[in-house]
């Protein structure tokens, strides 16, 4: 990658975690105690499959992360937003499950804090289209294939190139659009499949969240054994 491009990118992902962390300061629990509806679809996939650990990329101030953890699962709750993490962390004192909550401040652009075959499911709520290049969200992926244990289960949720804001506001390349502050990576179809290469792709289910209606994708695929 150009020298240039490579500086473009960690400039928008500075950009983006302050953004982030003012946003979670100014609005604490700002997407309620509720789990998202993927987080309780993700839930009955993870128990059916036998999972006890579970890792939750881009926690942010916990909803989901809380609801795994009532539902029994030990949770990894990872954030690049300390802030987003330390709400969490009260929360789950609050909610009586702090014994099965660990958080970890983490940018998903590194490498997992986690050893090797290390946790029986893998859940991201709209983390994949974030602000990360196509070829980051592929590094990502291999390193929650490193991590999970063979059968596990990952299951992740992206807008799409079908939602109202594709296109809208200012372009970054990649498939980037920054609109309101936040930069958003909406995914063609393409690259749904080239990151379930060499997984077993389970579903591919549209659906709709928030008043815009945002458009988005949840995507299971599950660790061959």
């Amino acid at each position: 990658m150009p020298e240039s491009e490579q500086k473009q990118e960690q400039e928008l992902a500075e950009v983006q975690r302050a953004h982030w962390q003012q946003t979670y300061g100014e609005h604490p629990g700002m997407y309620g105690e509720e789990p998202s509806e993927p987080a309780v679809h993700a839930a009955s996939l993870f128990h059916a499959a036998g999972a006890r650990d579970v890792l939750e990329l881009g926690a942010g101030h916990g909803r989901d992360a809380l609801y795994f953890a009532r539902e029994g699962f030990s949770v990894t709750a990872t954030d690049f937003s300390p802030v987003g993490l330390d709400q969490l962390r009260e929360a789950a004192v609050a909610h009586a499950v702090a014994g099965r909550v660990t958080t970890a401040v983490h940018d998903v652009r590194e490498s997992l804090p986690l050893a090797d075959a290390s946790v029986d499911a893998v859940f991201a709520h709209m983390l994949l289209c974030m602000a990360l290049s196509t070829k980051e969200i592929h590094a990502l992926v291999d390193e929650v294939r490193r991590v999970l244990r063979p059968g596990g289960v990952f299951m992740y949720t992206v807008r799409h190139t079908g939602d109202a804001h594709y296109q809208v506001g200012t372009g970054h390349g990649d498939d980037i659009w920054e609109h309101g502050g936040f930069a958003v990576h909406f995914f063609p179809r393409p690259l749904v499949d080239d990151l379930a290469k060499g997984w077993r792709l389970e579903e591919v289910t549209a659906f709709e969240e928030g008043g815009l209606p945002r458009r988005l994708w949840r995507i299971t695929q599950t660790l061959p054994r």
